[in-house]
């Protein structure tokens, strides 16, 4: 399986770069966990739906680049980073992310983003998020709203 884990974690970015949300969601298993610090846990097609979301509303302004992937087993990782403007006064984000990855069936079951909530909400949000990104409080209610972004998302899709 050498190599197989490579090829698809560049796959899945490479279908991200180019905007191509579907190839991107069908590298997904049916039964797939995902989890980072701005939805918290998703399963199944709402991690479909939150990528379409998310390419959807950066309307071509999203830039995604990977780098440092590495494999081990069914595992595997990689670095990437996303470029876009955020909300109504278009500032810029650039968020480093850290991402893990489990197979099965040749499909991504899991799916782990990291980075800083903290460091994206500052760049997102401005003094405001420079100061309250870091808290318990404000990542349960900007997990909250993330959420009900989804929900109205997917019954409008």
């Amino acid at each position: 399986m050498s190599g197989q884990i490579t090829a698809m974690i560049q796959s899945f970015y490479d279908s991200f770069s180019k905007g191509n949300v579907e190839e991107m969601v069908s590298h997904y298993h049916s039964e797939a966990e995902f989890e980072d610090p701005a939805f918290g846990k998703l399963k199944g097609e709402e991690i479909k739906y939150m990528w379409r979301m998310l390419v959807k509303r950066s309307k071509g302004e999203l830039s995604v680049t990977y780098s440092d992937i590495k494999e081990k087993g069914d595992k595997g990782s990689a670095k990437w980073i996303a470029v876009y403007p955020f909300g109504p006064l278009k500032r810029k984000v650039t968020n480093h992310i850290q991402a893990e990855f489990e197979f099965k069936d040749g499909k991504i079951i899991r799916h782990r983003d990291r980075f800083s909530l903290w460091k994206w909400s500052g760049q997102a949000l401005g003094w405001k998020g420079w100061l309250l990104g870091w808290t318990a409080i404000f990542k349960k209610q900007f997990q909250q709203q993330s959420r009900k972004f989804l929900a109205k998302f997917q019954g409008s899709y």
